[in-house]
């Protein structure tokens, strides 16, 4: 067989292949404008930069996290220029925790930037503007989280236990000692929480630690292997002097130490209280998702007795507030265990106008036994792919009204689009700062169908 040559050389038909970047480079940039993920931006060689932890108008130095083709995303590591609207970060972790991205920026800025995110996707994905913008729904700045996911990892080369949260871009664990955006009773828990777990006889069988503050503090611990007996009663006498709860969990769903504890939060506007567990979903933000509820019910503004669907209805976080403004609630929900809590909250709480269902909410709806007499009006709050399937059943369920709480300023514009196609107005949308702190954006519309 003959050896094949390797002296060929063919140049790509596009033209000389332009040096990658390597990860690490440190760049000296001027910073133009913010993304909508709050990172600036900056224009270099034909390539565009996006640079965590920079403002407009700044000059920065950043180190290279990754390049590809004309993107390069990068990270602040010296500010030479530094823009009026910087602040120093309250959090001693903040330039280096994944949590937060925008601690850097005032309040009043990250609102902004937050609402010209969702009115941009609005008008670039869906080509429309509300008839009406609704005021930001916000709350604290710090203190607001009541559910958190602490990382903890062995490292055996160093014989050292990291606890904390992901780097931003990165796997590695950025070791805390304080976190502000957690409520106050998970913050003075923090200190005490991190002495056991340094203190653990064998630390490799955790997974993670999940926090909670609801209706009462709770720790769950998931364990890849069972713990020692003697690191199960560090936990335990944790759990006792502080007047927590604690959960383990391993191969199965979570479990109490003690099978009488009870969680849950209050919707006190309504005099409601919801039961949950370790794995469900529920809102980080009480106070914006109070605000939320309450804005969602006046936008739909149901009359007694009218017919109101809530899809994706989780534990009954909008159902059963509209059950208690007199409406009859049909509520479906994919996760069966999520049904049947939502059930269990309607009948605590004495409400018997809500009834729940389990259901793909991916297929058609329309046959469904439950939705044969129609809606009055539709609620939906769907995961961050959003609803593309229900949107277009949405006039053979019959609303009129329909209210969209998004988690995704993308999908809710793809949505919108296909709601107008059907008829509907866009009357009002408002974005929702459930994440203080963070570029993360929710937000609500209410589309509307003439008569």
């Amino acid at each position: 067989m003959a050896k094949r040559s390797g002296g060929l050389r063919f140049q790509p038909s596009g033209g000389e292949k332009k040096p990658q970047i390597p990860t690490g480079k440190k760049q000296r940039l001027s910073i133009q404008r913010l993304a909508n993920d709050g990172r600036g931006i900056a224009f270099l060689d034909n390539r565009t930069w996006f640079v965590e932890g920079a403002l407009p108008g700044e000059d920065v130095e950043a180190r290279v996290l990754n390049a590809r083709s004309q993107i390069v995303e990068a990270r602040t590591e010296r500010v030479s220029v530094v823009s009026a609207q910087r602040r120093t970060e309250p959090c001693p972790h903040a330039r280096v925790c994944g949590g937060c991205n925008l601690q850097h920026l005032s309040a009043a800025d990250q609102l902004e930037l937050k609402q010209r995110s969702l009115a941009e996707q609005l008008s670039r994905v869906a080509s429309i503007e509300p008839q009406q913008w609704a005021a930001p729904l916000s709350g604290p700045e710090f203190g607001y989280r009541r559910r958190a996911r602490l990382a903890v990892r062995w490292d055996n080369k160093a014989r050292r236990l990291d606890v904390g949260f992901r780097a931003s871009a990165s796997q590695d664990i950025v070791a805390i000692r304080e976190c502000p955006v957690l409520v106050q009773p998970l913050q003075t828990l923090l200190p005490a929480l991190l002495t056991v777990l340094h203190e653990l006889g064998k630390p490799q069988v955790i997974g993670h630690l999940e926090l909670f503050s609801g209706t009462s503090e709770a720790v769950l611990v998931r364990h890849a292997a069972a713990l020692l007996p003697d690191d199960l009663q560090r936990f335990t006498d944790f759990a006792e002097a502080h007047g927590v709860q604690l959960w383990q969990q391993g191969e199965g769903a979570p479990q109490p130490l003690d099978a009488a504890y009870r969680l849950g939060y209050r919707l006190p506007a309504w005099d409601l209280e919801l039961a949950w567990r370790p794995g469900d979903f529920v809102q980080v933000n009480a106070p914006v998702n109070e605000a939320m509820v309450a804005q969602a019910l006046e936008w739909l503004a149901p009359e007694a007795g009218e017919r109101v669907l809530d899809l994706f209805c989780g534990l009954g976080n909008f159902s059963l507030p509209l059950a208690r403004l007199g409406a009859q609630v049909v509520a479906v929900e994919g996760v069966g265990e999520m049904v049947e809590r939502a059930r269990t909250n309607a009948e605590h709480n004495g409400l018997d106008t809500a009834h729940f269902y389990q259901a793909d909410l991916s297929k058609p709806l329309a046959k469904a036994e439950w939705a044969k007499d129609g809606f009055a009006a539709v609620l939906l709050d769907p995961p961050r792919d959003g609803a593309l399937e229900i949107v277009r059943q949405m006039t053979t369920l019959g609303a009129r009204r329909v209210v969209y709480v998004s988690c995704n300023p993308a999908t809710l514009a793809r949505d919108a689009a296909e709601l107008i196609g059907q008829g509907y107005q866009l009357k009002r949308a408002g974005m929702l700062d459930m994440f203080p702190q963070t570029a993360h954006v929710e937000a609500m519309a209410l589309f509307e169908r003439p008569a």
